[in-house]
Parts: structure tokens; sequence; C-alpha cells
């Protein structure tokens, strides 16, 4: 006789009160029925039509099956179930509370039959049960009839109607609900099968590591197993509390839960201290009989924990490190960085200084870096980061954090360290870099003023320009120098910025001229070419009209090729030497050109600019340039120069000085 009845919801009830459910999760639930049965294998295979669509699913299990006095209660009511449940414990041996499972089918087929297998006082017994999916407030089930097969349970489904179901989306979706739990359970022969093949969840494994401990003085040990997972789980990071034959008896909510870092992890904690353990309070008037029982109050509990968190936080340092990388990237692409040009040395000092803090306060506190804060938020943000660096006030910085993170006292020390650590590495590295620039400027004056030396424009100083010239502007590359005419120069110019070769466009009585000195910038944040050419002058040569002249007839070559000549394009030509001749013409030619507003200009017109400079004047607006930074480090200035006794030492000296500027162009 068949047995009909109503489930106590209507239909669109039951619906809507499993809207949240979606058809991958829901067949999840259907493999959590079967875990729930205490299966160890579970089996769904698909139907695929020549449309190379599923049609037809099955989930079966090796579970004890549901018995039939108990079908009443796992159907009606909707939100009742036999599995029992004390809401102080939460643990993996039963999944779901609700007894839902058994209804989702609706969101992705329209008739589900089960056909299960239980065992009543040593026999076995099947009967099958049918839902359809537009009445889920009523079941049918048959008669059931003595079997010789195993217990558990299949349940088929019918006229699957979602399109989007593929064997590949059922495994990687049933990977992230169950990784946790298969290897929760990997040494008791718990697997998934989706059509024949066992479920592999190795590809989310990021590590693992095996950690054994004990407490002193005591018979306590404890075996932890550490996963790190690739991609957020169905189930929060957990600790996993196992007694010695490996059976769970709780889990709870790792202390890493919701830090804004994406370290998605499981702890599987199996020890002698749980074989005798509750998990609930036990009143005080309680008398305990034989061993005696621990709790989460217990010493040995509470010092168990605190290793695994040390542990725990070990692993997740390196984790973090290597995530810092797509922090910085993501705020590079929202701009949030201050305007940093490539190429300049000093410029990405200062970045690297921001992306270093970045990753301190990153490992140890990641939510300040959530997609809470908006695109402006984070540029200010970064931008005070420099102003903190730049003026050395970390110290600061690590007070107010102390007073807005809630930060434990492992945090405070890590953070505190990296800060000082940073504060360091970056006092090094300045020092480093302008030390060297430093040993540079101090050589180029002893070439340009010391006669004894009898340093001469082309082997001596040309070369330390060529090395240095750096001193004329940030972020240039070097396209000639010295031997190269305007027609070489035109060709390496051309294949640097448009990487192409032009043929000899150089079409002017003075085209085989050589520079001392022609380097290009690129300004891709303002889409301009900014170049410069330098003339250098021996020492004892006096800057006058010749000279001047000289650096014109280089500026009208350069007119004459339209190459040279784009809009976008601007010029500086510098005309360097040790002094003015004295019949005052230079004096003149500045004080005519002083309503420009700016220092040693000659001749403006258009994108060209000339400007006139003594070597006393580059070397003075060099220590303007770093002059905040040296107040700063305090710099023992005496030392920064080479021991170098004549000018060819000097010049071979610069071979291992850091501030060396990229070669010319090729």
């Amino acid at each position: 006789m068949k047995l009909y009845d109503n489930i106590q919801i209507t239909s669109n009830g039951i619906k809507n009160s499993l809207r949240k459910y979606k058809s991958l999760k829901s067949i999840s639930e259907y493999i959590w029925n079967g875990f729930d049965a205490k299966a160890t294998q579970v089996y769904i295979s698909a139907s695929i039509n020549e449309l190379e669509k599923i049609y037809e699913i099955s989930v079966a299990d090796n579970g004890h099956g549901i018995e039939n006095h108990l079908l009443k209660a796992k159907f009606k009511p909707f939100f009742q179930s036999e599995k029992v449940y004390d809401p102080e414990i939460k643990h993996s041996a039963t999944h779901g509370k609700n007894g839902v499972g058994r209804l989702t089918f609706f969101t992705f087929a329209t008739m589900a039959e089960w056909v299960t297998v239980y065992e009543k006082e040593g026999k076995n017994y099947q009967y099958k049960i049918t839902a359809m999916s537009d009445s889920l407030d009523t079941y049918e089930a048959s008669e059931e009839t003595e079997v010789d097969t195993t217990t558990g349970t299949k349940v088929s489904f019918y006229n699957v109607n979602d399109p989007e179901l593929s064997i590949e989306s059922i495994k990687q979706s049933l990977a992230k609900e169950f990784c946790w739990y298969l290897e929760l359970h990997k040494n008791d022969g718990y697997k998934i099968f989706v059509n024949g093949e066992a479920l592999s969840y190795e590809h989310l494994v990021i590590e693992r590591k095996d950690h054994k401990f004990e407490i002193e003085n005591t018979s306590f040990s404890f075996d932890a197993s550490f996963v790190c997972w690739s991609s957020k789980l169905a189930e929060y990071s957990k600790y996993y509390y196992l007694k010695t034959s490996g059976e769970e008896i709780a889990k709870e909510n790792t202390t890493f839960n919701n830090k804004g870092d994406s370290f998605y992890h499981s702890v599987f904690i199996k020890s002698n201290l749980f074989d005798n353990f509750s998990f609930s309070e036990l009143p005080e008037q309680v008398t305990l009989v034989g061993p005696t029982l621990k709790t989460k109050q217990s010493d040995e509990f509470r010092y168990c924990l605190k290793e695994v968190n040390k542990i725990l936080l070990d692993i997740r340092k390196p984790f973090l490190k290597q995530h810092v990388s797509k922090v910085v990237e993501s705020l590079e692409v929202l701009e949030a960085f201050p305007n940093f040009r490539e190429g300049n040395p000093l410029d990405e000092f200062r970045k690297s200084q921001i992306e270093e803090m970045i990753g301190c306060l990153y490992i140890v506190q990641p939510k300040m870096f959530s997609s809470t804060m908006n695109k402006e938020q984070k540029k200010t943000f970064i931008r005070l980061l420099d102003l903190i660096v730049q003026t050395g006030e970390i110290d600061s910085l690590f007070n107010i954090l102390q007073e807005i993170l809630d930060m434990n006292e492992t945090e405070r020390e890590d953070l505190s360290d990296m800060l000082k650590y940073t504060r360091l590495s970056n006092i090094t590295k300045t020092i480093k870099l302008l030390s060297d620039r430093y040993k540079a400027v101090n050589d180029l004056k002893r070439l340009v003023f010391e006669e004894e030396l009898a340093a001469n424009e082309v082997d001596h100083i040309q070369k330390m320009i060529e090395k240095h010239y750096w001193l004329f502007g940030e972020q240039y590359n070097l396209v000639t120098a010295a031997e190269p005419n305007f027609s070489e120069a035109l060709r390496r110019y051309v294949h640097h910025l448009h990487k192409e070769y032009e043929e000899d466009g150089v079409d002017h009585p003075d085209k085989l001229k050589q520079m001392d000195i022609f380097a290009v910038r690129q300004d891709f944040t303002n889409g301009k070419i900014n170049n410069i050419v330098v003339e250098l002058k021996h020492p004892k040569v006096s800057l006058g009209e010749t000279q001047l002249s000289q650096i014109k007839k280089y500026m009208n070559v350069i007119l004459s090729v339209d190459q040279f000549n784009a809009p976008n394009m601007t010029w500086e030509f510098y005309l360097v030497g040790n002094k003015f001749n004295s019949n005052g013409y230079m004096d003149n030619e500045l004080k005519n050109n002083e309503h420009h507003g700016e220092k040693s200009l000659v001749f403006k017109v258009n994108n060209y600019k000339i400007y006139v400079k003594t070597w006393s004047e580059v070397f003075a607006d060099f220590e303007l340039r770093y002059n905040h930074l040296t107040k700063i480090l305090e710099m023992e200035r005496d030392k920064l120069q080479t021991e170098a006794q004549t000018a060819n030492e000097i010049v071979s000296a610069q071979e291992t000085n850091t501030a060396v500027a990229p070669k010319e162009m090729s």
C-alpha cells in the first residue's frame, strides 16, 4: 500500500523559504544528507544528451538509509528533523539542523526519486519516495520490500533544466564545498566520485604543514595539521578538534577570519586532551567521577590554542607578503600613489619606501586596505603615508595605529619590529643613494676646480657627465655623447621614441657637428617629450659670445629636422663652464631675459630654451635639491669623495658608483 502525505507548508512557501539555494548548492545538500547518514562514499552521476547538456543527475551513498518509521520525521513538518543538535556544540558530524536538503531539487529539476535501503532487526528493506517540483508539499512513498543489497540511498533527479550545469562546474563547486571535510576524514576512506572519477581538491591546496608539540610535565600531546586554501570555501576557516581515534568532537572559527586578507585555512588538532573533554559549560556543583574532564577553560586547552595560533601566524606572514604585491598593484591601478616619475632614482626610492610601509601595515592589519575605502580615501591614505615616511614620523604612526587598530600583543610587537626595520632599511638605502651622488659631485668638483689634476674636456669632464647626466634632470635617457653627429643622433632618437629606424633625415650644413650630451625624457603623464643638449667647456675656457653661438648652431640644426619638432616636444640647451668672460656679454644676455623669471636663461623661443651655467651654479642647484634629505641624515660630507689622486683615477672610480646613469642608446 502506497503512502501519500502532505508536508506542513505550501509548495510556494517551501520555494520561498529555500530561495537562497542555487543548483550547485542544492546538489551539495544531497551529498551532505549522505554524509549525515554516516556514508563514507558518495557517487554523483550525470547523464548528458546530444547537445552536451545534463538532463539527469543521481546522488548515491553507502549510508544507513532512511528508516521507514522515520519517514514522516524526515519529510514532515518542513522545519523539523530527527537530527539531534546541541546548540553549544558545533561539529561536522551532522551538517544541517532543518532537514531542508531533500526539497531543494526544484532549483534544477522537475522530479526527485529516492530509492533507500535501511537495516531493521538484521534484515535490509528497500522502498521508494517520489516528489515533484510543482507540488513540494506532497510526497509519495512505496511499500517496503526485503532485499539483499547493502544499505544506502540513491536519489535521482529528472528533467534537469539548468543549462549552466556541467560536469566541470559540479566538480569545481564540490571541491570548494567539501575539501575541508574530505581532508578531515582523509584517513577514514571518505570520497566523492563524479561520473566514476574521485573528486580531487588538491588544486585548492596552497600549503600543508604538520606540527607536534607536548605540554611539559603533563601527558598531553598534540598533532596539528594546517591546510592553506587558494579560494574562499563554503565554510569559515575553523579549528577541528579530534580525539586520538580521529573522531571529531567539535569545531569553531579560528581567530583569523574576516581579516580582509583572503587567508583561507583549516586547522585539524588531534590530541588525547579531547578523549575526555566537554565543550559545554559544566555547572559548578557537578562532581566529576573518574578521570578529570577537561573544558575550554582548562589551562591545557588554552595552551594548545596559543601554540596553534603562533604557528598559524607564522604560516600567515609569508602568505601575506606574497599578497602585498597584489595590494600595491591594485593601488597603482587606482592611481593612489603620488606622481612618481619612472626612471627617477629618488622618486623610485620614495615609492619603494611607501610600498614597504604598505607591506608592514598589510601584514598586521589587511583590513586597512579593504575594498571599503573608496578611491579618494585610498589616495589620501597613501599620500599621508608618504608624508610620514619623508618626515621620519614613523614612531608617531605606530602610536596612532596602536590606538585605532584592534591588535593583540603579538601583532603590536610585529608591527613595531617591522616599522623599525623599514626605517633603518630606508635610511641605509637613502644614505647609499645620496652618498654615491655626493661622491660623484665631489669628484666632478675636483676635476673642474683643481688645476693640478690637469683635467681636460673630452677625457675627463665629459666622461663624468656621460655617467651622471642626472645633474641636469632626472629620468632622461642618453641619446648621444661626444662622437655621434646629428644624423646618428636622429637615428637613435627615432628608434627610442617609435621603435623605428630613420635614414639620414638631417639636411643642414652643420649636421656633422657633435653634441657633448644629448638626452631625452618621455613624460607619459602629460604626453610630452623633453630633450636636453649639454655643451661642456674646458675649465680654462671663459664663456662668451663664441660659445653661445656654438650652442645656437646646434639649436638651428634641430629646428631644421621635422622629427625633432613635434608640438609635444620641448628642448633645453645648457652651456656649462667655469666662468664668464670679462667683456660682460653673457651678463647682458642674462639681464635681457630676466623677465622670463627663470634663473640662468639667456634665450627663449616657443619650446626652445638656452641656459648658461657656471659649474658653481650646477653644484649649488644640486645642494639645494638634496638639502632636506642631507639634513635628516646628517651626512659626513668630507668622507664623500674617492681617494683617487689623478683625473684618470677619478673617472675610473665611477664604474662602482651606484649613482651612474644608464648608458647611451645604441
